[in-house]
Parts: C-alpha cells; structure tokens; sequence
C-alpha cells in the first residue's frame, strides 16, 4: 500500500473511534471550522513539499509566519486595499525566504543551518520590534477581508484548495515542476542535463516564503487582532505532513496529492484528541511520533533489497 492510502486507512481508522466515542465531533460547524483552521497549513505544507523534493528543508517558516502576519495588520492599519495587503504581505515572505535561498543556493550553506539561524533570528527580532504587543486597531475591512464570516471562510477554503490545485498541476505537467524533481534526485546530473539546480534551490525557498505570506494573511484576518507570537511549530506541524505524505526526506520522491492526506490527518488529530478527552500537549508529541514513523518507512524501504527490473529490449535480446 502507498503512503497516501495509508494515510487515509489511518485517517479513516481514526474517524471511526471518534465517531464511537465522541460522534459530536461531526457537528457540521466543528467541521467546518476544521477545514477553515487546516487552509493556511494546506498552504505552508504544500510549499515545504517543494522544497523537500528539492532535498532541502526550511524551519523557519513559523517565524516567516509572524513578521508576515504582523506586516499584513500593519499594512491594512496604515490603510491600504485588502489587494494590497496581500501582495506586500506575500512579497514580504518572498524576500525573508530568498534570503534563506542565497544562503543556501549560492554561499552553499546547509539548510538546516541557515534556517535554524532565521528561525530564531527572525522571531527575536520580531519580539524585539514590538515588544510582544499584538497588532490591534486593525480596519473593518480586514477581518474575514470585510465580507463577514460565512463569506470569508468560503474564500479562504477556496484559496487553499486553489493553491494547491495549481501546484499539484504545476508539479506534475510543467518544466519547473520536473526541475524540481531532477534537482532533489541527484544534483550533479540534473546539472549535466541543464537543469540550474541553484536557480530551482533559490525558487523553491523563495517560493515556500511567498506562500507562507499568504498563509499568515489567511490565518491573521480570522481573528480581531494580530498575534505577534504566531507560528510557533508550525514548521514541525508542516514537515510532519509532507512526510507523512510520503515525500521522501532525501528528496526527488513525493507528490501534493500524499501532502493533502497528511494535512487531513494532522489537521483531524488534535482536534480529535480533544473530543476523545486527551490532554492538548499529546498533539505535537503524536505529530514528532508521526515524523519519526514515516522517515523510518522511508529508509526502510530504500534499504530492502529489490528484484532488478527487467526491460523489454532485454527480453528481447535474452530470445
């Protein structure tokens, strides 16, 4: 069985003791609010599967988070258009991700590394800047971006889905998107075949920041104020649902269908636990359980020995 539809039996299995034990949980408002709160990690999560393909990785997308939800509440408080908002919230996390990129692609630093440095620079940084004090006065319009909440929750379901629609085509039926492969199975003859793995690397950090923004606006217009501590685990939250979805942590192997699945069940487990009576600490220490299952299937299966395959022109030949 591949790992999305394990996945899913999980996801299923898990549905199935909360329906016996807790059947509240499928109150459709609960399940809605569910699928509302899922959108912006659907997001993040679909970004870190590219950069994981690339055989890279990125753990500061919690306090890319923050600066980005805190520069959207102070764009829209200065005055400008929810587009606006947007795009300067977006082209802020851009520009924190392409440093990441340069560190990585062109001074040649690890990954782990440099973002493990940004993930606390950034925050302190930020905590630095406004003292902790959350963004309030924010306008009308930018809560649920002024169209109320049954309205707002719609648009932000529909982006999510549409994000990640486009990525997954992008991914699969596009020069970029086979780059991306090439680049994260083996470096050195994605080169020999033209591809700019540097350009891919810098892209796709580039590119998780830009979605990251857009996560942070997606979350921040949900509430009246602008939560400056915001984003903390999201990146371990993130990384455990493109491995669970069976994006290979070497790189190279995995699609944003496997990251959905993973989205669903993350998403599903801690609200889960809750109706089922768990304390709330059980949810990131069931998500670091969940990493450390699915990197162990990943090199457990690379290591078990194969039956080499047979093609057909030597059929052919052994004739």
């Amino acid at each position: 069985m591949n790992r999305p539809l394990s996945v899913t039996a999980a996801l299923a299995a898990l549905l199935v003791v909360v329906a016996l034990r807790a059947p509240g949980f499928f109150a459709a408002a609960n399940l809605r609010d569910l699928a509302v709160a899922a959108a912006p990690l659907l997001i993040v999560a679909s970004g870190m599967t590219l950069v994981m393909l690339a055989r890279q990785i990125d753990i500061s997308i919690g306090s890319q988070f923050a600066i980005c939800g805190v520069v959207a509440g102070l764009l829209a408080r200065a005055g400008l258009p929810m587009p606006l908002v947007g795009a300067g919230t977006m082209l802020a996390g851009a520009a924190l991700g392409s440093i990441n990129g340069l560190l990585v692609a062109r001074a040649g630093l690890p990954a782990i590394v440099v973002t493990l440095a940004t993930l606390v620079a950034w925050r302190e940084a930020l905590r630095w800047a406004t003292e902790g004090v959350w963004v309030q006065d924010l306008p009308a319009g930018f809560q649920w971006f002024g169209l109320g909440q049954d309205a707002g929750r719609v648009i932000v379901g529909g982006v999510a889905v549409a994000v990640w629609a486009g990525l997954a085509w992008a991914l699969g039926y596009t020069r970029g998107g086979r780059a991306i492969y090439a680049a994260g199975s083996d470096a050195e003859v994605a080169r020999l075949l033209g591809v700019r793995v540097r350009t891919v690397v810098f892209a796709v950090f580039a590119g998780i920041g830009a979605l990251t923004g857009l996560a942070a606006l997606l979350s921040s217009i949900q509430f009246i104020d602008v939560q400056t501590n915001a984003g903390v685990g999201l990146e371990l939250t993130a990384i455990a649902a493109v491995v669970v979805g069976g994006t290979a942590v070497s790189g190279g192997r995995g699609t944003l269908v496997g990251t959905l699945t993973g989205v669903a069940l993350l998403a599903t487990v801690g609200p889960a636990l809750t109706f089922l009576g768990a304390h709330a600490a059980w949810e990131r220490a069931l998500h670091g359980a969940i990493i450390l299952v699915a990197v162990s299937a990943d090199v457990w299966s690379r290591r078990r020995p194969r039956l080499p395959d047979v093609t057909t022109a030597e059929v052919a030949h052994a004739g």
